[in-house]
């Protein structure tokens, strides 16, 4: 069955003017420039410090014209950080309240919406100005466990600020990081990460069958012959029907046949595989 999700999680950024494609190069880890014409990926804005702010869903319309997809949950900090140094460039940023719509399970078909962002071949988001009679036949959390299940990281206000890219897998997806452009703000710890093995840790997928749903920014345990002891940071819990799916953030060396669990009710978590490799 196909899905249809209103995602009103997301906020709409138009980034447009003379200077778009060089302002957003300068800021974001995904090479702007070399992304082609109505295509899209996942990219990261950084802090100085090379810890991400936010996590957007970049659309390239022109040179001159970009959407960024972010979730509300960060805004107005991450909006604010992207915009800092716009002052100097020709370039504008505007809020849109357009009708956002995901789809899983295969392309859109006969909709016509204004922009479509093709995610995969059985995922994709519906850009409407005016909005379109669309029966929505699931939720925001179908979505959310798509993008978990595709090992797409979720960043929270409770953990903006704290981790580098490479620690939530960005280096392995889509077209989010480039480590050859040039700079941008916090390219020298994404670039010292890759290059001198700075980081030791990585986004793991866990599952359980539980009616709990943690908090971000919360542990979990590990099993240590007949102990137990707490590691990693949820960044990322959605549940429907007693299912539970995380995205928990660990040490990268971590064995993936060990046990884990959460601390509450003891539920067993085991970790699912990612569709890429990380380096």
């Amino acid at each position: 069955m196909v899905q249809f999700i209103q995602l009103n999680q997301y906020q709409l950024i138009e980034v447009h003017g003379a200077d778009a494609e060089k302002y957003l190069q300068g800021q974001l880890t995904t090479d702007v420039v070399a992304l082609a014409g109505g295509a899209t990926t996942i990219t990261a804005h950084c802090d100085p410090k090379g810890k991400v702010n936010a996590i957007f869903r970049l659309f390239k319309v022109s040179s001159e014209r970009f959407f960024l997809l972010v979730s509300k949950d960060l805004l107005p900090s991450a909006l604010e950080a992207l915009k800092k140094y716009a002052v100097f460039s020709k370039v504008s940023f505007d809020l849109h309240d357009w009708q956002i719509v995901g789809v899983n399970g295969e392309k859109c078909g006969k909709i016509q919406p204004h922009f479509t962002l093709e995610i995969n071949e059985r995922r994709a988001i519906l850009l409407n100005e005016i909005p379109l009679a669309i029966t929505f036949n699931a939720d925001e959390k179908a979505w959310n466990i798509a993008d978990i299940q595709a090992g797409i990281p979720h960043l929270s206000a409770k953990m903006q600020n704290e981790l580098i890219p490479q620690a939530m897998n960005l280096q392995a997806v889509e077209q989010a990081i480039s480590f050859t452009k040039g700079c941008y703000i916090g390219q020298e710890t994404v670039a010292r990460a890759k290059y001198r093995g700075a980081n030791k840790r990585a986004m793991f997928v866990l599952k359980g069958d539980t009616q709990e749903t943690p908090e971000v920014g919360s542990e979990i345990e590990m099993q240590l012959e007949s102990h137990w002891r707490k590691t990693g940071t949820i960044i990322s819990a959605v549940n429907i029907e007693g299912v539970l799916w995380l995205q928990v953030v660990m040490n990268n060396d971590i064995n993936p046949s060990q046990t884990f669990r959460l601390p509450k009710d003891g539920c067993i978590l085991t970790i699912q595989p990612l569709p890429y490799i990380l380096n």
